[in-house]
């Protein structure tokens, strides 16, 4: 990374075509992520694709169309992926201000998209880098998934919402709530590739532990440098 970095808006057939290479890099797959002709309806349609470029490389690229949270409009953020030489590089945080600054000039209150609870990197940068709070936990989200990160696992998700108002604080606890902590693995895509039984199972743990509470109406508040989602959880 050379320090030159931009961000923008991905029109041509060409800028697409390399933003699925890209993205096939990033989840190691011969199988596309996403293809052109999709790419050009959703931007042509007035969704969100773009692409950050280290001079004229194309380095991370994000997709995404216009969706509803809680009765307000939103842009749903479906795929951001970094290619492994930059993903430290703060590119990413880069990405989703670009959007929320592209969604607020739009008058489109949230950006919401999924995240695997299990992924430690990820959880702390939704929740503590950017703020977002966690509207949903969903079973198995896409079903199998055969990518080099994903594969022999279950595709739970956790659905966050960002509001594109810095001002708008994170929801309040709930009164009369007491503090739980949920462990998470260190290294989910570590263990999927070298025990996916000892993957599976965490699966399950967290889905029990995390999932089951916020279905009963608990608030994730927060996520820790050790790796544990903070809960206030309704007496």
């Amino acid at each position: 990374m050379t320090g030159e970095l931009e961000i923008r808006l991905l029109e041509s057939p060409d800028e697409m075509a390399s933003l699925v290479t890209v993205l096939q890099q990033v989840w190691d797959t011969t199988a596309p992520i996403v293809n052109v002709e999709l790419l050009r309806a959703m931007a042509h349609s007035g969704g969100y694709v773009a692409g950050g470029f280290d001079h004229d490389r194309l380095v991370g690229a994000s997709f995404g169309f216009l969706a509803r949270h809680h009765g307000e409009p939103a842009l749903h953020s479906h795929v951001t992926g970094i290619l492994p030489g930059v993903q430290h590089s703060g590119l990413g945080r880069s990405i989703k201000l670009h959007q929320r600054d592209w969604a607020a000039a739009r008058d489109l209150a949230w950006i919401t998209w999924t995240f695997d609870p299990l992924v430690r990197r990820n959880a702390w940068f939704n929740l503590e880098v950017l703020g977002a709070h966690v509207s949903e936990y969903a079973v198995n989200f896409y079903g199998p998934m055969t990518d080099s990160i994903n594969a022999h696992d279950e595709s739970d998700r956790l659905v966050v919402a960002w509001p594109t108002d810095p001002t708008v604080a994170r929801p309040a606890a709930p009164a009369g709530s007491t503090t739980v902590h949920v462990d998470t693995p260190q290294d989910i895509v570590f263990l999927r590739r070298t025990d996916p039984s000892e993957g599976m199972e965490w699966r399950r743990r967290v889905r029990k532990e995390l999932g089951e509470r916020i279905d009963a109406g608990a608030m994730v508040t927060g996520f820790t440098r050790e790796g544990q989602y903070v809960l206030q959880v309704i007496a």
